[in-house]
């Protein structure tokens, strides 16, 4: 008298529902594509380029905060030379380079 009969429920359209759950993941994944890692991969290709057209000449801003001008630059060696001022120069590793602030012409080999 209080307990009701059960019925078996008819079977529902699985298929459809499965894709229905799973498109606002894919929705999130495209998202976060163009709003993260696409914007992060320009910035390190453009880093990437930056870093390799540093010349001697170039005033560079390093991660450290030190701002120099640059003395020598050897291809495919990860190191260039920084002069700090007229007494100090240091070696610095290609890519700590943060920034550079004015390109400056090539100093003329002797």
């Amino acid at each position: 008298m209080f307990i009701t009969p059960a019925y078996a429920q008819g079977a529902g359209g699985a298929g459809g529902d499965f894709f229905l759950q799973l498109l606002p993941i894919l929705l999130m994944i495209v998202i976060f594509y163009f709003l993260l890692f696409r914007p992060q991969q320009q910035r390190v290709a453009a880093h990437r380029k930056m870093v390799e057209n540093i010349r001697r000449g170039d005033t560079v801003v390093t991660q450290g905060g030190l701002v120099g001008r640059v003395t020598r630059v050897k291809e495919g060696d990860a190191e260039i030379e920084v002069e700090l001022n007229e007494n100090n120069r240091v070696r610095v590793i290609k890519a700590t380079i943060a920034e550079v602030r004015a390109k400056g012409e090539p100093v003329k080999e002797a």
